[in-house]
């Protein structure tokens, strides 16, 4: 038994499709197969009941993954105890990123960073929230960056910022008249909406739920089938006129387009919010590493709103 037949199934339990699971652990789908294979003659148990179509963890096989999973997680603390033991500044430091964040925060905060600290190594990636905190826990990155709420066991969590909502219409709509936007004025609106598994979808929806509530069935078919998969598809479908959207003050400056085409409306106070955190293991000993990816980022994050809710 070794960590790496212990990663494949952890993987294959969440991802429940060997040729996914393959991918995302660098090896080909056979190689995974025959590792799991392996992993069950030797426990004598069948971990997964494989189907045409899709495979699951047994009883006993979700009892093992979970088991597998603490082996993961203290695999992990033990390089990070390890790693405290050389310079902190020196190691790579990987950080994840949600992508409604990392798109408008990595370019304000990576040169003030590898001004500080040039012998630090930095690697970032983006995720979804659930893809990163599985990456986190598995000791694959050491700090990401999420909109809270953010709870996970042994986890520490520390607030950065928190940036208002603003509305994005294209200068000829009747909002753009407005000086400020009440939550009432969207009715009738066809408010563009990330699509599922995009926290910030689901914070826009809980701050307004009316949201398309008042749109004929043929508005709501629009927007049905034009839900986007980034702000910036988003930003690009009301340059389009489909609709207006609703952005974090971050995804809204620097729009890219030409003067005039696209202009930005805050809402009335008390404005919707989110609040941006750091998160990374309880176990992480390279506090100094965590101490300038914070300073980097608030050097040139947005100023705290005021006015949000």
């Amino acid at each position: 038994m070794t960590l790496t037949e212990l990663r494949y199934i952890v993987t294959l339990a969440q991802q429940q499709h060997f040729g996914q699971a393959a991918e995302l652990c660098h090896v080909s789908q056979p190689t995974l197969s025959i590792a799991v294979k392996k992993l069950e003659q030797e426990l004598g148990v069948e971990l997964f009941e494989r189907s045409k179509n899709s495979v699951r963890p047994t009883p006993i096989g979700e009892q093992v993954v979970a088991q597998a999973q603490r082996v993961l997680e203290e695999s992990a603390s033990i390089r990070d105890i390890a790693s405290a033991g050389k310079d902190q500044l020196k190691t790579p430091l990987h950080v994840g990123a949600i992508f409604t964040i990392g798109p408008y925060l990595f370019p304000s905060f990576i040169p003030a960073l590898r001004q500080s600290v040039p012998q630090m190594p930095l690697v970032v990636e983006e995720g979804f929230t659930a893809t990163l905190r599985q990456r986190l826990r598995k000791g694959e990155l050491d700090v990401i960056l999420v909109a809270l709420p953010f709870t996970e066991p042994d986890v520490v969590t520390q607030p950065l910022y928190t940036e208002p909502f603003v509305v994005l219409v294209p200068t000829d709509h009747r909002l753009a008249k407005k000086d400020f936007i009440k939550p009432s004025d969207l009715d009738n609106e066809n408010v563009l909406l990330l699509g599922e598994g995009h926290c910030f979808g689901d914070q826009v929806r809980e701050a307004l739920p009316n949201l398309n509530q008042h749109l004929d069935e043929s508005q709501q078919q629009i927007r049905t089938h034009s839900e986007g998969s980034s702000l910036e598809t988003l930003r690009h479908m009301v340059a389009s006129h489909l609709g207006i959207t609703i952005l974090p003050l971050s995804a809204a400056i620097g729009a890219g387009y030409k003067e005039g085409l696209l202009v930005t409306r805050e809402f009335v106070a008390p404005s919707p919010c989110r609040t941006v955190a750091l998160a990374w293991r309880a176990s992480f000993p390279r506090h100094k590493a965590i101490d300038a990816l914070r300073d980097a980022i608030k050097q040139n994050s947005l100023p705290s709103c005021t006015t949000c809710a």
